[in-house]
């Protein structure tokens, strides 16, 4: 059976790509193993629907310059669009934005708060 072979729990004919997110680390854009396999998973359900697009926007948490956090935002959408682009997705269909900090997902602050603001997030265009 496919599933078995499944790196996520969720199957991947109900995935829906809007407002997935991978998560990063403080200060980093390095892709997580849970990122990676969620990615992947977004990966295949682009290959299922080859007419989908779809934009990836790098966030970042309130912390640093918004220089900064927009620079790092863009390096965190393109190491997402990286992982989809070397699984066989056409980089023409993914097109990457940063917002920096200034679209928080979780108001407030601390690391509890933070941990959620630090993604990449995917939605259909």
């Amino acid at each position: 059976m496919l599933l078995d072979c499944w790196p996520l729990a969720v199957d991947p004919v109900l995935l829906n790509l809007n407002d997935q997110r991978v998560f990063f680390a403080f200060n980093s854009a390095e892709i997580s193993d849970e990122a990676e396999n969620n990615l992947l998973g977004q990966s295949l359900y682009m290959k299922n629907h080859e007419d989908t697009k779809i934009q990836i926007a790098g966030n970042c948490d309130e912390r640093g310059s918004t220089e900064y956090n927009l620079a790092l935002g863009a390096r965190r959408a393109n190491a997402a669009k990286a992982v989809l682009v070397k699984d066989g997705i056409a980089a023409s269909r993914i097109s990457t934005i940063s917002y920096g900090k200034e679209r928080p997902l979780v108001k407030g602050t601390g690391e509890a708060v933070w941990k959620y603001n630090r993604n990449a997030t995917t939605t259909v265009k």
